[in-house]
């Protein structure tokens, strides 16, 4: 039986039905989510701890929740922050960042070892800025619309256009050149 946002909100809101209620909202999103954070971070530990962060917020306030945008939307944007500042955090407490890491030995005589890209790749995204960052995850790996985007991020297309050009054209760079 699949249940919807409404029918789900509407436990939460329910003293006596809340926890219930929140249990069903995880399961329901709680894998989506998950493989939305994995792509800002490529640990599986701490994609994890993103994601109870992210519960946790939702939890204190889902009341606040006013229904301006989907909730699939507004649990997106909060584990999107949630990725980003945990990310912040990260760099602060490493001495070293990762402009200095090595990235590892060049592939074959034909090119590169797929592995050496998907590192590249990697490497590339977490140098983004913030925003560029956030818009490329929705669009190359979620393949999310600029419609949605837009609901998710709260910003114009036009912004989520250009934000994902320039992020790409870094990326290409980054990935080719290094």
């Amino acid at each position: 039986m699949t249940i919807t946002d409404n029918e789900i909100l509407a436990k939460i809101k329910l003293p006596e039905e809340k926890e219930e209620g929140f249990r069903v909202l995880m399961s329901t999103y709680k894998k989506q989510l998950y493989y939305h954070i994995r792509r800002y971070v490529s640990n599986h530990e701490d994609a994890n701890d993103i994601l109870q962060n992210t519960f946790l917020k939702v939890w204190v306030s889902i009341e606040q929740f006013r229904g301006d945008s989907s909730l699939y939307s507004w649990l997106y944007r909060i584990a999107s922050n949630e990725s980003i500042t945990y990310i912040n955090k990260t760099k602060k407490r490493n001495e070293i960042g990762i402009e200095t890491q090595s990235i590892g030995e060049k592939g074959t005589a034909d090119g590169l070892h797929s592995n050496d890209l998907v590192e590249r790749l990697e490497k590339a995204i977490a140098i983004l800025p913030d925003k560029q960052k956030q818009v490329f995850i929705l669009r190359y790996y979620d393949e999310m619309p600029y419609e949605k985007m837009s609901e998710v991020l709260e910003t114009s297309i036009g912004a989520l256009k250009a934000s994902y050009f320039h992020a790409v054209k870094k990326v290409e760079q980054f990935v080719l050149t290094v």
